[in-house]
């Protein structure tokens, strides 16, 4: 069963939706008076399709959510969720998502690998795709929305008896608060297998945005053009992970230069390979403000375009700015503790 959420919703909207949930058992929350509090606690899919207006916004639906919320504060936990989010620009789609997905994920909300369908104008964001696949744009977004909604609905969680993850950080390992918190999760870990990296300067080359065929033909040897530490040890050691934990203090509210270039290396990988059976997790640490910032782009980039899966609170965030006063933060290794149990309670079958 699928819970589809769609307020104030186009008529092209609508016509999509009755098309990819043909012969799909599933129910709609169009506005308040469909919400039935007994049920909320049984959602497990949840499939929310939106409109968004002039502003990038759809109010109705934050209304919603919020007094799904209201009514039932575990509205949202243990469900599994995916976006089709429809524009009448080119603007907000990717914005929209990535900030109510961050949102929901606090509330306990996971999200499949991919979880967003996006239609700007014209449906535009499928140009690339029409030009590679030879198929009208308008069957493809069709045919990407079937699949969606499978995908969804057999969705299945990483887990294995012998969880491995690998760390990527490029922290001062001398006075990186970033760094220390997640020492401190990393010590609640024993039984993960884990492979750590130091993301050094000097030792990564950015993408320069190869041509697609050049990008294709490195990946199928399981490469990248520029080679390095990310062919070596880094790809290596994603392929057999189940879980990548990036660790990321604030920088301008956004991720640091060296763990964005192997963001972007990671291209050459997702050329040849799904990132759908392994997972994101984070720690993030603010000298002030922004966390926040720095979970959504990750979100965008890792989840929303490379396809990994989000599991329910995928970060750990915390506020600190002198080196070692993450120390000072209330309660934090007993945080630390607790993200490292949900950690393993998420991938490990024991």
């Amino acid at each position: 069963m699928i819970t589809v959420i769609m307020p104030d919703a186009s008529k092209e909207l609508e016509q999509y939706a009755n098309q990819i949930l043909k012969d799909i058992n599933h129910d709609r929350i169009i506005d308040e008076q469909d919400i039935k509090k007994d049920e909320l606690s049984k959602i497990t899919r949840l499939l929310l399709m939106v409109q968004l207006d002039e502003w990038g916004q759809n109010l109705p639906l934050m209304h919603l959510l919020k007094r799904m919320d209201q009514m039932n504060p575990h509205s949202f936990s243990g469900c599994t969720a995916m976006f089709v989010v429809k524009s009448n620009n080119q603007w907000f789609t990717k914005s929209f998502a990535s900030g109510l997905i961050f949102i929901l994920n606090q509330k306990g909300c996971r999200f499949i690998g991919h979880p967003l369908l996006e239609m700007t104008k014209g449906l535009n964001n499928l140009n690339r795709w029409e030009k590679t696949s030879g198929i009208p744009r308008e069957q493809l977004i069709l045919k990407m929305g079937k699949q969606g909604v499978q995908r969804l609905l057999h969705f299945s969680g990483v887990r294995s008896a012998e969880p491995r993850v690998t760390v990527l950080h490029a922290s001062s390992k001398k006075i990186s608060n970033t760094l220390q918190l997640w020492h401190m999760v990393r010590d609640s870990l024993p039984s993960l297998q884990i492979d750590e990296f130091h993301v050094e300067n000097g030792t990564l080359i950015d993408c320069i945005g190869c041509r697609y065929q050049t990008c294709l033909y490195y990946g199928r040897q399981k490469s990248c053009f520029y080679g390095g530490d990310m062919i070596k040890e880094i790809f290596p050691a994603m392929e057999k992970a189940q879980a990548l934990v990036w660790v990321c203090p604030n920088y301008n509210d956004a991720l640091s230069a060296n763990l964005t270039a192997v963001i972007n290396r990671m291209t050459a990988l997702y050329r040849t390979m799904s990132f759908y059976d392994k997972t994101i997790f984070s720690v993030i640490v603010s000298g002030n403000s922004g966390s926040d910032s720095v979970a959504r782009q990750l979100i965008g980039s890792l989840n929303v375009n490379k396809g990994f899966q989000l599991p329910p609170h995928f970060c750990l965030t915390a506020t600190a700015y002198e080196p070692g006063s993450i120390m000072e933060s209330p309660n934090i290794k007993k945080r630390a503790a607790d993200f490292a149990a949900h950690i393993n309670k998420e991938l490990s079958t024991s």
